[in-house]
């Protein structure tokens, strides 16, 4: 379950939009909101520059919303156990990352580091909030859009684990048919 696996094209959206609008309504989160839906959405994103080398968030942080890359290009890092850090996927202009944090504040479970000078759009848990509050409606086809992309994440997650567990079954027994064997041999050797 490595890299291909668990961020193949999941935050991927490949797009040149001419207007922050037009990005949003590129983002499966936002792509169900209507013109003005979007404008409203459009008009309360918080829109920040970061350098090279610096890091939009760190593992373990709190979440507390999701990015846009407008432009420029991003790492999502993790580090392992023995503290390496490896980098799982590399973010360009359209992908989006975080958008889980929108429903939880739960840890971080990546970092991400700038790759390059990079311009990125934030929309914020208390941003959602609001939302939810002034429109319900265009609250609501935020968060059950998320619910949907977190259901087929679950899905996606859970039929890679009954692959993977199937292929761990095949070869535990052909370790134990191979232990089988060569104590079976021993014991001919022996008599």
């Amino acid at each position: 379950m490595g890299k291909d696996f668990a961020f193949k094209d999941v935050f991927k959206s490949k797009i040149k939009p001419a207007s922050v609008e037009e990005m949003l309504s590129k983002i499966p989160v936002f792509e169900k909101l209507e013109v003005k839906e979007l404008r409203q959405v459009a008009s309360i994103v918080h829109r920040r520059q970061y350098a090279k080398g610096e890091f939009v968030f760190y593992q373990g942080d709190p979440g507390l919303g999701m990015y846009v890359v407008e432009k420029g290009k991003v790492g999502i890092v993790v580090v392992g156990e023995e503290g390496a850090q490896k980098e799982v996927t590399e973010l360009t202009d359209g992908d989006f990352f975080g958008e889980i944090a929108l429903l939880d504040e739960s840890a971080r479970s990546a970092s991400v580091i700038v790759k390059e000078d990079s311009e990125l759009i934030g929309f914020f848990r208390p941003d959602l909030f609001d939302i939810i509050e002034k429109t319900p409606k265009t609250g609501l086809k935020i968060v059950v859009k998320l619910a949907e992309m977190i259901g087929e994440r679950l899905r996606n997650m859970n039929n890679e684990f009954s692959r993977l567990r199937a292929e761990l079954e095949t070869v535990k027994q052909s370790k134990e048919a191979g232990n089988e064997k060569a104590h079976s041999k021993k014991k001919k050797s022996n008599t």
